[in-house]
């Protein structure tokens, strides 16, 4: 007698009762939306301390875009910028990838996604974000100090060779030259220009604030950058998913893979981690505190 399962029988059956002890993120008909965490300041930091970039962050993205089932991939957000080389080559990997396998990106923004971390949130087709995230500062900022007083008063003499009339520009040991500041801001400027061309390709006829107040550098809570076509919504990746795909719609969040070479090449010993520690210190207090000034800009 042929078995019969859900009105089908023979082979049909078989299939659908095999399928039942199958993952549920493989089965016929079932909605899967992977998701990619972003998170941190953009670009290398320190040796000890690397910010996000797209050689750490490709192989995840792939993955998530060749998940089986997928209706469309998540991003959670959560950056305060910092390279806008590497905020503009992950949106360009994800906007790629997003065309290859014909999948809708869609954005969620947790506390906060401003300067670079919103050029990477502009590689969604949607994007949402909570009534208290921060988003926007589509400006470019650069900073340094000035330290001619102080080594004047302890005694100490700038001594630099270079060959090349601007090659110590900006140097911090030297007084500033009003021309190399005009230098920098022209490069700043020209760097602007390609952040606001890629806010207004992304986000297109949905931008509702006047030019002169979106890309000075302004950032906002969510509910007003929602107002001014910064994000699409108010709404977290859960209930947002389940009201698109449906209450089973499952959300496997896609991890850098780990593995026995990563262990082997990618991973120091406890002991040669602390030697490292220790060597780097100083770099690495300063990379903490650069990074910690990066996010204190926007209230975190």
């Amino acid at each position: 007698m042929a078995e019969k399962l859900n009105g089908r029988t023979g082979w049909p059956a078989l299939i659908d009762r095999c399928a039942e002890w199958l993952p549920a993120r493989f089965r016929r008909g079932t909605a899967v939306v992977p998701v990619v965490r972003l998170s941190g300041v953009i670009g290398a930091v320190t040796p000890l301390r690397p910010g996000m970039t797209l050689a750490a962050i490709a192989r995840t993205l792939e993955r998530a875009f060749a998940t089986r089932n997928a209706k469309a991939v998540a991003l959670l957000i959560n950056s305060p910028g910092g390279s806008p080389v590497q905020s503009r080559q992950i949106y360009l990997r994800i906007r790629q990838l997003a065309e290859e396998k014909n999948l809708p990106v869609l954005v969620f923004v947790e506390d906060v996604a401003a300067s670079g971390g919103y050029m990477l949130a502009c590689a969604g087709d949607e994007i949402f974000c909570d009534p208290s995230s921060i988003l926007g500062s589509i400006g470019v900022v650069g900073g340094s100090f000035g330290l001619t007083e102080l080594i004047r008063k302890v005694g100490v003499e700038r001594r630099l060779y270079t060959a090349g009339e601007h090659k110590a520009m900006l140097d911090p040991f030297l007084p500033e030259d009003p021309d190399d500041v005009a230098r920098l801001k022209a490069i700043q400027r020209e760097i602007h220009t390609i952040f606001i061309a890629l806010v207004k390709k992304s986000r297109g006829a949905r931008l509702k604030g006047a030019e002169d107040v979106l890309f000075t550098g302004e950032y906002w809570a969510g509910e007003t950058s929602v107002s001014l076509g910064l994000a699409d919504g108010i709404g977290d990746l859960r209930s947002t998913l389940r009201a698109r795909y449906g209450e089973k719609v499952l959300t496997p969040v896609i991890a850098p893979a780990t593995g026995l070479l990563s262990g082997l090449f990618g991973r120091r010993s406890a002991g040669a981690g602390m030697l490292a520690s220790l060597e780097g210190l100083p770099e690495d207090v300063i990379s903490a505190l650069e990074s910690r000034a990066i996010w204190a800009r926007f209230g975190f």
